[in-house]
């Protein structure tokens, strides 16, 4: 009797193990670890328990902050990077034969028409135009005049220039008025006879301290002149007093 008791017994051991074993599956958490449990508050204790660090930091994906959208984010069909950057670099490729012909050859003929021809100055004004359609934004005058007053702040253009297209179409801005600059100061130096070498060359990149060289290489120019023509005249004033007086 006894040992039919016990083969009972082990038999409803035998087959309450592997019920036991199938109640407990194991539990996949993130990050590749794995958890045994026998029901929900097994499953709920060990998801309670912190992740490793390392795991942590790979099982949890980057959930995007909601909140305003950055400022300045163009609206192009290529890369705002690749547009910045290839309008930067051709825009600058595009003025310096106009400073090359300005100051290797200001007299010839082919540097004169071609200083002349507004070519491009239409071709840097469609391309700022664009480059400032694809960095415009609601925000943006807002932050150009971020004063009560409606005055520029300097904090409001500094965020403006925190996008690379807001930078490049800022570029392609002082190409074309630094090459107008550049451009009156060739025509006025070719009127008034005066030397525009030094002055064109500083309108490419520093073009006020260009015009003010232009200014004051005028202004002494002039007032040399005008010395050598009251000394000339003094001294034909003396001849003549010298050659008439003594026959008087």
């Amino acid at each position: 009797m006894a040992a039919l008791l016990l083969l009972s017994s082990a038999a409803r051991v035998g087959v309450a193990a592997p019920l036991a074993l199938r109640q407990q599956r194991p539990v996949v958490l993130p990050g590749g670890q794995l958890r045994t449990g026998s029901g929900a508050g097994a499953a709920s204790a060990w998801a309670a328990r912190p992740l490793r660090p390392e795991l942590a930091a790979v099982s949890r994906p980057a959930v995007p902050a909601r909140g305003r959208a950055p400022l300045f984010r163009p609206r192009a069909w290529m890369a705002s990077s690749q547009i910045a950057s290839s309008a930067f670099t051709w825009g600058t490729i595009a003025v310096l034969p106009f400073y090359a012909l300005m100051v290797v050859a200001p007299n010839a003929d082919v540097t004169k028409r071609a200083v002349d021809s507004s070519a491009p100055y239409v071709a840097l004004g469609i391309l700022y135009a664009y480059l400032l359609y694809l960095s415009w934004t609601p925000d943006t005058l807002r932050a150009m005049f971020a004063s009560k007053y409606w005055l520029p702040e300097l904090t409001g253009i500094v965020r403006m220039f925190a996008s690379e297209m807001t930078v490049a179409s800022a570029w392609i801005h002082l190409l074309a008025v630094d090459l107008f600059a550049a451009r009156q100061v060739y025509h006025d130096g070719i009127k008034n006879n005066i030397e525009t070498r030094h002055s064109v060359s500083l309108c490419l990149l520093f073009c006020p301290i260009g015009i003010a060289t232009h200014v004051l290489t005028k202004v002494h120019l002039e007032s040399l002149h005008h010395g050598i023509q009251a000394s000339v005249i003094e001294v034909l004033h003396g001849r003549l007093y010298d050659a008439v007086v003594p026959h008087l």
